[in-house]
């Protein structure tokens, strides 16, 4: 009787045999790649044919996933496993295999889709720890280390300083890889040279147990070594995970300063990222905050472009000025910190960012005007100065838009940078463009080869081309009395009409394909902001132009001192010199305090400190249910869906915005009897 009331959807047994026989078992203490292995090839097995994200999240279709997403929040506590999914998408994306690219492509929504539900398992706290672990680094003889060993690694270590050899970049404290005292490397981030290699064939069927296999494995952990989930799911166009609210949120919270990264600007801090206390933070520490790294930025190109004017008004030939030498200072100081980003982020993560080629350029143009402004002055060349200044004028094509790259954070003008980035997808039609060009000028060149030149035939066809039709028709009968009407007339017919035509068509379907995902492309972007101005393992940050006096005068300085004391000295100059801007800082937080009640920031709501054993019921709507109790648990197995998810969302949100741990108490044990309740109602209704 309760069979014919309660029917449920057949399965088959072949399938469900499979699901629960070959859902990986994930130890704490594996290596990355050996976790992105096991998850690659379950999913791999799961999904074998092409589905949306919908389907995969709605549908029957991502029915093989559950089984994943409930032994992964039940079981799993390792702190890369959220990267090892993400690993495995951009493994799948990239795969150059003979895989069919649109089973790939679903393949890598599938990890997307397990990621984000195992988030919504997850503490705030939690989301911390596992979005933002930053993956362990590779010893120098090639041997591995699981994410724990390095973790407790660096808590022996944390107190202890070397006399080794380090840069800037270097995180103040490293692992010892033996008891004599010999170093491990620092973190490489990930490069193209070493992701070229391991995503050769890296899918289940060569990313196995062979010696390729394993050497594919040891690139995967060093490529990607020093990165945390968030970076990794940036390079690999994650963008249904990235546009979640438990990723936003930790997001918005990096942006905001409410997660940092360092607490302490001391020889011995360790960089880890948790909550902000205002109490116990260094005030120092907040520079490293994106929101005010980027308003210094902006007003840095400001001055930037305040003496790019000065420079071009005055425009002096013969002698270099006042204000253009602190325009060089500024193009220095603004080369240094760029190319100390990119050595930071690595290649793969810093080209994710739109505004990073507007910065290369400004550094190209700008260098190209010093070396010819230099070479003018040597050889007292009138004509090369005049180049010199016109190359400088070129700079304003990139730096003006530079410093209106604010405006990406407002949602509308952040969702029009994607359509910019599909821009040079339509550079497809170029070589047709040519070859027709070509054809037409020899043809016309030879057939008016009395009347007109070379020259002057190819900037006719050029004026024709972008749309001065009748320009080309008047001197059809110049260039041939006979075949210049008719071989004009096909002319405009094949560029101005059918290859503009398609171009506009395809720039108006990249237009209507990117609006369709506004909101996905927009959060993407942003993450990508924020992340650059976080990642970095500097601890001693420099706002250019301050940045020079380290390179010029304390770099020299490990040459006779040792690595500890250079540090300290770095530390001692750059809270000497970044008072004013901490000074700034502190007067915007405390106004606020003062002008609007302060938002309760993670460190103040409650938090849980690990994952329940049980995940509850699975759902791909999002809610979280980390409160339920057993009796809860049993329930909602028990009744419908939609009513214990409302329920569910309503008293997560209920308990995370109380501050009295009693209250909270009290909110769980009222839930707990309306539960039972209503599951001795359903019981009765059962033997009824």
């Amino acid at each position: 009787m309760a069979a014919t009331t309660n029917p449920q959807t057949p399965r088959s047994t072949k399938t469900q045999q499979w699901m629960d026989d070959d859902v990986p078992i994930i130890d704490s203490r594996e290596a990355f790649s050996d976790v992105v292995l096991k998850l690659s090839s379950y999913i791999a097995k799961a999904i074998d044919t092409p589905f949306t994200y919908e389907q995969l999240r709605t549908t029957v279709a991502g029915q093989s996933l559950r089984p994943l997403i409930s032994n992964l929040s039940e079981e799993c506590h390792h702190p890369a496993v959220v990267a090892a999914l993400l690993a495995a998408r951009y493994l799948f994306i990239n795969d150059p295999g003979d895989v069919d690219p649109g089973l790939n492509e679903s393949r890598g929504l599938a990890c997307e889709l397990v990621a984000w539900q195992f988030l919504t398992f997850l503490s705030e706290k939690e989301l911390i720890d596992y979005l933002l672990y930053d993956l362990p680094e590779v010893s120098e003889d090639n041997t591995r280390r699981s994410p724990s060993e390095t973790h407790t690694n660096s808590q022996h270590t944390g107190n202890h300083n070397d006399g080794g050899s380090s840069n800037e970049s270097s995180p103040l404290l490293r692992s010892r890889s033996s008891e004599h005292g010999n170093f491990l490397r620092p973190p490489r981030r990930a490069s193209t040279q070493h992701t070229d290699r391991f995503t050769s064939g890296a899918t289940t069927s060569t990313f196995g147990g062979d010696e390729d296999g394993a050497s594919r494995r040891a690139d995967l952990d060093e490529s990607m070594a020093g990165m945390n989930a968030l970076e990794i799911a940036a390079i690999g166009d994650a963008k249904k995970f990235i546009s979640k609210s438990p990723v936003q949120k930790i997001v918005e919270d990096i942006w905001n300063g409410d997660v940092i990264f360092w607490e302490s600007l001391s020889v011995h801090a360790v960089k880890k990222p948790r909550a902000y206390n205002k109490r116990v933070a260094d005030p120092f520490t907040r520079l490293r905050v994106p929101k005010y790294q980027k308003a210094f930025q902006i007003s840095f190109f400001l001055a930037f472009l305040l003496l790019y004017y000065a420079v071009l008004v005055e425009r002096n030939p013969r002698h270099i000025t006042p204000t253009e030498a602190v325009l060089y200072v500024f193009i220095a100081a603004f080369a240094y910190d760029e190319f100390g980003e990119i050595k930071d982020a690595g290649i793969m993560f810093y080209q994710t960012d739109f505004w990073s080629l507007w910065d290369i350029a400004i550094i190209g143009v700008s260098a190209a005007f010093v070396v010819t402004r230099v070479v003018g002055l040597v050889r007292d060349s009138d004509y090369i100065i005049d180049v010199a200044f016109d190359i400088l004028s070129m700079v304003a094509l990139f730096l003006v838009p530079r410093i209106f790259s604010v405006m990406s954070l407002n949602p509308y003008f952040g969702s029009l940078i994607p359509v910019l980035k599909e821009m040079p997808d339509n550079v497809m039609w170029v070589p047709t463009i040519i070859v027709l060009y070509l054809g037409f000028l020899t043809t016309f060149t030879m057939l008016a080869r009395d009347r007109m030149t070379l020259n002057d035939m190819s900037w006719l066809l050029i004026k024709v081309f972008f749309g001065s039709s009748y320009l080309g028709f008047d001197m059809a009968v110049k260039i041939s009395p006979l075949f210049g009407y008719t071989l004009m007339l096909v002319f405009v017919c094949l560029t101005n009409i059918l290859l503009i035509t398609s171009l506009v068509s395809l720039v108006s379907n990249s237009l209507t394909e990117v609006m369709a995902h506004a909101r996905e492309e927009y959060l993407f972007q942003y993450s990508i902001y924020v992340l650059e101005s976080s990642t970095s393992r500097r601890l001693t940050y420099f706002m250019p132009p301050l940045n020079l006096f380290p390179l010029i005068v304390l770099r020299p300085l490990r040459l006779f001192l040792p690595s500890e004391e250079v540090r300290r000295i770095r530390i001692f100059v750059l809270k000497a010199t970044h008072i004013p801007f901490v000074a700034l800082i502190w007067a915007y937080e405390n106004s606020r305090t003062i002008i609007t009640r302060p938002h309760p920031t993670l460190s103040k709501a409650p938090h849980l400190t690990s994952r329940p054993l049980s995940a509850g019921q699975l759902n791909f709507d999002g809610s979280r249910d980390f409160l339920k109790s057993p009796t809860t648990r049993r329930a909602l197995n028990e009744t419908s869906p939609s009513v214990t998810a409302d329920m569910a969302a309503s008293t997560t949100r209920s308990a995370l915005g109380s501050a009295e741990s009693a209250d909270l108490i009290a909110l769980i044990q009222k839930l707990s009897a309306q539960v039972d309740g209503l599951t001795a109602m359903v019981a009765g209704q059962s033997r009824d």
